[in-house]
């Protein structure tokens, strides 16, 4: 159990870094939260409705606004 805990830490950190090396990226806002979606589309096919991957994208985005 310990060793799921591990590969799930380090899964979290890479899509963490990802989202935030994707949101400093030199593009326009639009361009990244395109990306953004791309990502989720690709990586989270659970999520089916675009509304809830524009909630995350929102989310997201809001957080790296607010620090």
């Amino acid at each position: 159990m310990k060793a799921l805990n591990t590969v799930l830490a380090v899964l979290g950190g890479a899509v963490a870094g990802l989202a935030i090396g994707t949101l400093f990226a030199p593009q326009s806002g639009a361009d990244t939260r395109d990306d953004i979606r791309k990502f989720v589309r690709k990586h989270c096919p659970f999520i089916k409705d675009e509304s809830e991957i524009d909630k995350i994208v929102d989310r997201i985005k809001a957080q790296l606004k607010g620090k």
